[in-house]
C-alpha cells in the first residue's frame, strides 16, 4: 500500500451526514440559513446532504451528483457543494489509486472549493467555516499528490492544510471532526519516516507524530463523530492491516461492506480480511461477488479487486477443495487482472505464478512449471518468502531433471 504523506488533516469536514433534530421542518430554507452562522451546522442542509453522501459511498455517483448540484444551486458561492463533488471524484480513484483518469476533475473541484472558501474567509467575520473547507481541500490535494509521489506539491498542500487547521481548533461544534485530523496526522507523521526514510527531510517541516495515539484518536472518531466517521474507518482499515490487527480489520470491513454493499473498496477489504482470519465461506462468497460485479461492469469494480478475489478462490480450490483445474483457472484470472492493472510486482501476481507452477509440476509438466517459477522469481521482492519459494522450486526442478538425465 502506498504511503499517504501529508495526508495529515484530510478533511476536518468530509461529509455532512449527521441527522440532527426534525426542527428543520419548522423553518423555511431562508429562515434556517439566517438561524445558523455556518452552513455545515444547518440541519436542513445536513438532512439534504445525508442521502447524497450515502449514495456516494455506495457508488451511485449519478444519483449523488444530482443532489450535490441542487446544493450548488442553493449555495452558488459556498465551497461545500464543490467539496462534495470533489469527494465523489476521489472515491472513483480509491479502488485503484494508480488510475489517473479522475485526477483532473478531482483537482478542479478542490481548487473551486479553495477559491470560494478564500472569498468567504476574506469577506465574513466568522473564519471557522471557510478555514474548515480550506483545511479539507488542501489536505485532499496533498493526499492525491502523495499517491502520485509528487512530494513537493504534497508537502506544500500539507503545510497549507495545517495552517488553516490551526484556525479551526477550539470550535466546539467541530471538535469530533477535528480529532480526525489530529489522529490521521499523528499516525502517519510517525509511520512515514520509518517506512520511507528518504522522506525524512520533508517531514522535518512538520510537527512530530504519535502513532499509537493517532490510532486511538481515529477509533474515537470512527465511533463518535458524525461528519468524518466513514473516512476514519476507511483509514483504520489500512492501519489495522499495517499493524497486523487482523480481527479488528475484519470486523470493521464487514460492517462497512454491509452498510455500503456496492462499495468495491469495503467489499475488497472484507474479502481480504475474511481470508486472512480464516473465514473460508465468507471469503469465498465475497470473492465470487467481486468477480461477478466486475463482469457486470459495476462502478469501481476492476482489476485490483479482481486479482485479490481470483487469487483467494484459486488458493481455496487448490489447498482445500483439491480442484486443481478450477484453481488454475482462477490463478490465470489473477494473473490476467494483474497484467491489466500493470501490477506485476504485486504479491497476488507472484503467488499466482507460483501456484500455476505447482499445478504444472503436479501434472509433470516440468518445463511449464519452470517457466512459471522463473517468472515468479523475476518479479518477487528480493529475499521475500515468495522469492525463496520460487528459488527453491527452481533448484528442486533442476536437480530432478539432472537426475532424470543420469538415469537415461
Amino acid at each position: 500500500m502506498k504511503s499517504i504523506i501529508v495526508n495529515t488533516i484530510k478533511s476536518c469536514f468530509l461529509s455532512v451526514i449527521a441527522f440532527h433534530s426534525v426542527s428543520a421542518q419548522l423553518y423555511s430554507s431562508a429562515e434556517l440559513d439566517k438561524k445558523y452562522d455556518m452552513v455545515i451546522n444547518n440541519p436542513g442542509v445536513q438532512i439534504e446532504a445525508t442521502e447524497a453522501i450515502n449514495l456516494l459511498y455506495n457508488y451511485k455517483f449519478a444519483e449523488a451528483d444530482t443532489e450535490f448540484r441542487w446544493l450548488k444551486y442553493r449555495y452558488p458561492k459556498h465551497p461545500m457543494p464543490h467539496f462534495l463533488m470533489g469527494l465523489a471524484e476521489w472515491w472513483k480513484i480509491v479502488p485503484n489509486t494508480d488510475n489517473e483518469a479522475y485526477d483532473k476533475a478531482f483537482l478542479a473541484q478542490m481548487d473551486s472549493t479553495i477559491n470560494l472558501a478564500e472569498e468567504l474567509y476574506d469577506n465574513q467575520k466568522n473564519k471557522v467555516e471557510p478555514a474548515f473547507f480550506l483545511t479539507a481541500a488542501y489536505a485532499f490535494k496533498g493526499r492525491l499528490y502523495a499517491e502520485r509521489e509528487s512530494w513537493t506539491k504534497a508537502a506544500f498542500a500539507g503545510k497549507k492544510s495545517l495552517k488553516y487547521f490551526e484556525q479551526c481548533k477550539g470550535n466546539g461544534d467541530l471538535t469530533p471532526e477535528l480529532l480526525f485530523g489530529d489522529g490521521l496526522y499523528n499516525y502517519y507523521a510517525e509511520w512515514i519516516p520509518k517506512e520511507y526514510p528518504i522522506l525524512k527531510p520533508i517531514l522535518a517541516l512538520f510537527p512530530k507524530g504519535n502513532r499509537k495515539l493517532g490510532e486511538q484518536q481515529l477509533e474515537k472518531v470512527g465511533n463518535n463523530a458524525f461528519y468524518t466517521r466513514v473516512e476514519a474507518r476507511y483509514f483504520l482499515l489500512q492501519i489495522y492491516s499495517m499493524e497486523n490487527e487482523n480481527s479488528k480489520a475484519y470486523e470493521m470491513a464487514k460492517y462497512m461492506w454491509q452498510t455500503f454493499p456496492n462499495n468495491p473498496y469495503f467489499e475488497r477489504y472484507f474479502c481480504r480480511t475474511a481470508f486472512v482470519t480464516g473465514k473460508i465461506a465468507e471469503a469465498e462468497k465475497a470473492a465470487h461477488n467481486i468477480i461477478s460485479k466486475i463482469e457486470q461492469g459495476m462502478p469501481g469494480y476492476e482489476g485490483v479487486s479482481g486479482r485479490n478475489a481470483a487469487y483467494i478462490l484459486a488458493f481455496y480450490n487448490m489447498n482445500y477443495h483439491r480442484n486443481y483445474e478450477l484453481a488454475a483457472q482462477y490463478y490465470q484470472k489473477a494473473i490476467d487482472y494483474s497484467v491489466k492493472t500493470n501490477s506485476l510486482s504485486a504479491g497476488y501476481y507472484v503467488s499466482s505464478l507460483i501456484g500455476m507452477g505447482k499445478i504444472a509440476e503436479s501434472k509433470k509438466n516440468y518445463d511449464e512449471a519452470l517457466k512459471y517459477y522463473k517468472l515468479a522469481d523475476d518479479r518477487a521482492e528480493r529475499k521475500s518468502g515468495q522469492d525463496k519459494e520460487a528459488k527453491t522450486a527452481i533448484a528442486n526442478l533442476k536437480k530432478m531433471k539432472r537426475e532424470q538425465r543420469r538415469r537415461r
